[in-house]
């Protein structure tokens, strides 16, 4: 079985060159790239703020893709959604919204943000599982993501995707590294994917479970949401 996945923090469908929300520009450049998988970032859901709108829907609608699901990290003023979302060519079987735990104390000065995992289990022939997630800002943020993924993972037919808001030597998400296989790793040179226009960063990222095999991966050099997309084949 062969399949594309791709991870692309969206922005909330911000064009990065005009600063306006952009629907079409966000549907076009999903079904240019092609993904069987997606998962996406900075989400927004349907909120009373005339401007949160049911973001998944309309990107899966608009892109070709029968199934999908939103995940909710937090209400901004408490009324409107955001977080993370999966969409697929395949049938969702289940799908949930794992919390990640806020720091019981902020031991920094940093802006803090409630985050979720969106974990999905897709029928591709056989059940393969998919988590969308965005790591916090802060250490300890990033620490709590990480053990919440560390405990959420599976060992076989799993794929992790998502901005980690890490580079990839930082030793919080070391752990990771070890239990999963980067798609990167199959790059033929060093691809950035933060900020998209001149990146200087890679903080996106792509992990399969070790029974996964990785065939291709790129960082597309595309300006639309202020990150890159990140896409890869893979085959099990």
């Amino acid at each position: 079985m062969k399949l594309k996945i791709m991870t692309f923090n969206i922005q909330h469908c911000l064009n990065y060159k005009t600063q306006q929300i952009d629907y079409s520009l966000f549907v076009g450049a999903l079904s240019a790239f092609g993904a069987d998988i997606v998962a996406l970032n900075e989400v927004r859901g349907e909120g009373r703020a005339d401007d949160y709108k049911d973001q998944t829907a309309i990107l899966a609608e608009g892109a070709g893709y029968p199934y999908y699901y939103f995940a909710k990290a937090i209400d901004f003023g408490g009324v409107n959604p955001y977080g993370n979302a999966i969409l697929s060519r395949y049938p969702i079987i289940s799908a949930e919204t794992v919390p990640i735990p806020d720091p019981a104390v902020h031991g920094y000065d940093g802006y803090y943000e409630t985050r979720c995992i969106a974990r999905a289990v897709i029928d591709v022939g056989e059940p393969l599982t998919v988590l969308s997630v965005h790591f916090g800002l802060n250490p300890d943020e990033r620490e709590n993501a990480r053990d919440s993924i560390l405990s959420t993972v599976e060992r076989e037919r799993c794929v992790l995707m998502g901005d980690f808001n890490s580079l990839p030597d930082d030793p919080i998400i070391a752990p990771i590294f070890d239990r999963m296989t980067d798609a990167s790793s199959v790059f033929e040179k060093p691809l950035l994917s933060f900020p998209s226009d001149l990146p200087t960063m890679k903080i996106d990222y792509i992990f399969v479970s070790n029974d996964i095999k990785i065939s291709s991966s790129d960082v597309p050099a595309a300006v639309i949401s202020d990150h890159r997309p990140h896409t890869a084949t893979i085959e099990f």
